[in-house]
C-alpha cells in the first residue's frame, strides 16, 4: 500500500519519473501461476513380514495422497485495454495445464486466458476474464524508435515474484543488442534481435513488465537480465509488439509471414572465418558462429518450394540489401503470409533470383 505523504520531489526528472509511476503503475499487473501438484505421504513396509528372521525390518515407501495448488511461478504484465487485454512475456505462460491469475496494484484478482502467443518474440497476450463490466485502467504505448542512448528510463514490476510494483530508473545503455535468453528454472531459449539494454534493475518476476519513458509510455517489454554481470537488463522495443496487438484485437492471434530456413546474417567475423566471397546477407544452413545446423531448408515450405538450398545467401529481399541494418528477420517483419518475394541469391560465386510466395507462422 502506498505511504501518502508530502514530498517534494527535488529535480524536474525526480517529478517526471514520480508522475510516470503513479500513472502507469495502476495497469502493471503481477502474473501468478498456480498447478496441482501431487503429495506424497511416506509409509513404511516389512519386506520379510511373515518370515521368522525378519524383525522390524522396515523400508520406507511413498505414494501419492491427492493434490494441493501451488504457486509454480510468476511475473509480470500491462493492461493496454479498458477490457483487460495484457501484454507480458512469452516465457512467463509455459507452464502446461496451469492456472493463470492477475493481481492488480488495488488487490483486485482475476483468472486470464492465453489469447496469443507469438511465434518468434518472447512476446504474448492474454486477457483478464470477468462478467461484470469492469472498466481497467491501461498504459500508453509510446515509439521506440525514437529512444536514444543516455535516454532515462523507468523499469516496473514484481521483483522476485513478490515485492509488488518495484521500481527503478536507469537509461538506455544500448540499442539494436542481440541476446540469447533463458527463462529461469525450464529449458527455454530463443534469440532476440533489436534489443534494448538498460542499466535500470530487472530481476526474476519483472519478466513482461514494462520499460517506460519520462511520459510515462511504455517504450520496452523487460525480458531478461545478465547473469554474468550486474546492472544490465534488456527489454523487447514496444513497436515489436505493436503488430501483434493489433492482430490479436483484429483476428483473435498472431501470425507471421514464414519463409522456412535457418540461417544467420553474415558478420565480418564470419567473412574472415570462413572465406566468404561477401560480406553481407543471410547464409542459410548456418548458425551464428558459421558452424552448420542440422537442417537449412525446412522440407515443405515456402522456401523449399521455391528451390532455396543449404549455403545460398540471400543478398536482398524486394531490392533491399539484407545488412546488419537490415537483417532478413526485420525485413520480414513488414511482409504478411501469402505475399510474394524476390530474393536475390548468391549460389555458387553466381547471382540467381527466386520468387517466393511466404507461408505462415501462428504462435
Amino acid at each position: 500500500t502506498a505511504v501518502k505523504n508530502n514530498y517534494i520531489p527535488q529535480t524536474t526528472e525526480e517529478e517526471k519519473v514520480i508522475a510516470a509511476v503513479k500513472e502507469s503503475s495502476q495497469a502493471v499487473v503481477s502474473i501468478v501461476i498456480t498447478k496441482d501438484v501431487p503429495i506424497f505421504e511416506k509409509y513404511y513396509i516389512n519386506p520379510f513380514e511373515g518370515e521368522f528372521w525378519g524383525g522390524d525390518f522396515l523400508i520406507p515407501q511413498y505414494r501419492e495422497k491427492g493434490s494441493e495448488k501451488q504457486k509454480v511461478g510468476g511475473g509480470t504484465g500491462f493492461i493496454i485495454s479498458k477490457d483487460g487485454m495484457i501484454v507480458t512475456n512469452k516465457h512467463v505462460l509455459l507452464e502446461e495445464d496451469a492456472d493463470y491469475t492477475v493481481f492488480l496494484n488495488n488487490g483486485d484478482s482475476y483468472p486470464v486466458e492465453i489469447l496469443a502467443k507469438d511465434p518468434f518474440y518472447d512476446i504474448a497476450v492474454i486477457k483478464i476474464k470477468t462478467d461484470n463490466q469492469v472498466e481497467f485502467p491501461t498504459v500508453k504505448l509510446g515509439d521506440s524508435s525514437k529512444l536514444q542512448l543516455g535516454q532515462t528510463v523507468i523499469a516496473i514490476g514484481y521483483a522476485l515474484g513478490e515485492f509488488e510494483n518495484t521500481v527503478s530508473t536507469g537509461v538506455v545503455s544500448g540499442l539494436g543488442r542481440s541476446i540469447t535468453a533463458v527463462a529461469q528454472g525450464t529449458s527455454f531459449a530463443e534469440s532476440l534481435e533489436g534489443i534494448i539494454q538498460t542499466d535500470a534493475a530487472i530481476n526474476p518476476g519483472n519478466s513482461g513488465g514494462p520499460l517506460l519513458n519520462l511520459a510515462g509510455e511504455v517504450i520496452g517489454i523487460n525480458v531478461a537480465r545478465s547473469e554474468a554481470a550486474e546492472n544490465i537488463g534488456f527489454s523487447l522495443p514496444i513497436n515489436m509488439a505493436k503488430r501483434d496487438i493489433e492482430q490479436v484485437k483484429a483476428e483473435g492471434r498472431i501470425v507471421y509471414p514464414y519463409l522456412g530456413i535457418y540461417y544467420t546474417m553474415i558478420t565480418d567475423e564470419l567473412v574472415q572465418a570462413n572465406d566468404l566471397p561477401i560480406d553481407h546477407g543471410a547464409w542459410i544452413g548456418h548458425a551464428v558462429d558459421g558452424s552448420k545446423t542440422k537442417t537449412a531448408v525446412i522440407p515443405g515450405t515456402a522456401a523449399d518450394k521455391a528451390g532455396l538450398e543449404r549455403e545460398d545467401i540471400i543478398l536482398e529481399l524486394d531490392g533491399t540489401k539484407l545488412d546488419s541494418e537490415n537483417t532478413l528477420a526485420k525485413l520480414m517483419l513488414r511482409k504478411k503470409p501469402g505475399d510474394v518475394v524476390l530474393l536475390k541469391i548468391l549460389r555458387d560465386n553466381k547471382e540467381i533470383t527466386k520468387q517466393v510466395t511466404l507461408g505462415e507462422r501462428e504462435g
